[in-house]
């Protein structure tokens, strides 16, 4: 248990790095594309694994990421940022749908997906 928790702490470090050298300005408004994607690392593991539980956590920031800023979260779901860290954008995408959000831009386009 430890060990996950340094590897999400690990991660979350990896994406804050990297974010300021490839932070894509503008889609997550005054915050930086890569504190938009730490802040969903809860998320991790759900967008690498279409039937891995989605931890409530993760629903819970997905879920204020798309009432305060819904192209964010295609943003970071598209960024190289989640390409690096193992994101599968076609899994990703589901997320919202998985955590029975309610308000989530169904039916809208995301890069070339679709969401659910």
């Amino acid at each position: 248990m430890k060990w996950c928790k340094f590897i999400s702490v690990a991660l979350m470090s990896l994406l804050i790095t990297l974010a300021s050298a490839e932070a894509a300005a503008g889609e997550c408004g005054r915050m930086p594309i890569g504190q938009a994607a730490a802040s969903l690392s809860p998320c991790l593991a759900a967008t690498k694994n279409p039937r891995g539980k989605v931890p409530p956590v993760c629903c819970t920031k997905v879920g204020a990421l798309i009432r305060t800023n819904p192209r964010c979260l295609c943003a970071v779901m598209l960024s190289p940022l989640a390409k690096k860290a193992g994101i599968n954008p076609g899994v990703a995408i589901a997320v919202p749908k998985r955590c029975n959000i309610r308000n989530s831009p169904a039916g809208k386009r995301c890069g070339r997906y679709i969401v659910p």
